[in-house]
């Protein structure tokens, strides 16, 4: 096993991606950024999941912030659009035929039933579920302030698990996803996407090209 040496700085995400969460294994010490600007088009706010039609981005809307620069932690959920219902039905059609999803369906629906106040604090209540659900339990903290320098042993990848940027695990190992014969293997996909499809196997999943080991 890759001892746990190193601390890595995380932003926060809505049901983060595959990635986010072997970071998470892979480090002795999380810390989860409160403090950076909220931007646009991030894992802020949203996830991909494999859906019957193909990949699906859930975005979660948000209150304009009255000025341009906005602190993550200040941000609120907005209520139109009926977002949370749109969510859950997605997240049922998508998953409600993989061998796992009825097990934990009812850890999630909870969270798409009542208005949530700040993305900060509804991405954290579902980290945490995630976590406990994977049986992990990462040594997680949260920034007082923003953090402008790192230490030499620490790994920032704010900005650096993005939607739009390669992922820094460079090639995911396929695992069972429903959808698989009609898209091939969709990879770094959010974490529910594993968890349905593989439930507690997860921790065989084998990954190429990782310096990440989900023993534990």
């Amino acid at each position: 096993m890759i001892p746990k040496t190193k601390t890595v700085i995380l932003s926060t995400a809505y049901l983060a991606p595959v990635e986010y969460y072997l970071q998470m294994i892979a480090h002795s010490q999380v810390i989860i950024e409160r403090h950076c600007n909220y931007v646009k088009q991030t894992y802020r706010n949203r996830c991909v999941i494999a859906s019957a039609n193909g990949l699906q981005t859930l975005s979660i809307p948000i209150i304009k912030p009255d000025s341009l620069k906005c602190p993550t932690k200040d941000i609120r959920i907005a209520e139109h659009g009926n977002w949370r219902h749109l969510h859950w039905n997605a997240i049922v059609s998508a998953y409600n035929s993989t061998p796992f999803f009825e097990y934990y369906e009812a850890d999630f629906r909870p969270f798409y039933e009542k208005p949530q106040n700040f993305l900060f604090d509804f991405n954290e209540t579902l980290r945490e579920l995630i976590c406990s659900l994977l049986d992990i339990s990462p040594k997680v903290s949260y920034s007082d302030t923003y953090i402008t320098e790192t230490a030499q042993d620490t790994l920032d990848l704010r900005e650096a698990i993005h939607p739009k940027k390669e992922t820094a695990v460079a090639r995911f190992q396929p695992y069972y996803q429903v959808f698989a014969n009609k898209f091939g293997f969709q990879a770094n996909l959010s974490m529910i996407d594993l968890l349905f499809n593989m439930g507690p196997e997860w921790v065989y999943y084998k990954w190429y090209d990782s310096n990440v080991s989900t023993e534990q």
